[in-house]
């Protein structure tokens, strides 16, 4: 059975998002129950804190809607977003959650991207 709740302690358990297309509401499906989890601690690498926060995902959940919620956990736009190993090495999202804990392992670190590549004008 799925339900929507978000929880307010680090530990979450996503199975997929979406947005909703009139608001622009973030909807996250969670899940309950059995299946194989991995866990991911992601830290905000934008911060001098270096905050983290920890999700345990079933395998089969795309890692799209990880990095989404990560990003929105952290308050920075997920659109603009993206997740690296410790060894900075970039993880194409588009790829289970599971394939991606087996390649890079559990800790990643987002980095939002939002002052990257722009110019700077003046008149």
């Amino acid at each position: 059975m799925f339900y929507l709740r978000i929880r307010s302690f680090q530990e979450q358990t996503i199975l997929g998002s979406f947005v909703h297309q009139k608001s622009s509401i973030l909807i996250i499906i969670m899940a309950q129950g059995g299946g194989s989890k991995v866990t991911f601690k992601v830290v905000l690498t934008s911060d001098p804190k270096l905050p983290f926060r920890v999700f345990s995902v079933p395998e089969e959940a795309p890692f799209t809607a990880v990095l989404k919620f990560a990003a929105e956990e952290f308050k920075v736009p997920s659109q603009t977003s993206a997740i690296i190993t410790n060894d900075g090495v970039g993880i194409n999202p588009q790829q289970t959650a599971g394939n991606v804990f087996l390649k890079h392992g559990s800790e990643l670190r987002l980095i939002p991207r939002d002052r990257v590549g722009g110019i700077a004008c003046s008149q």
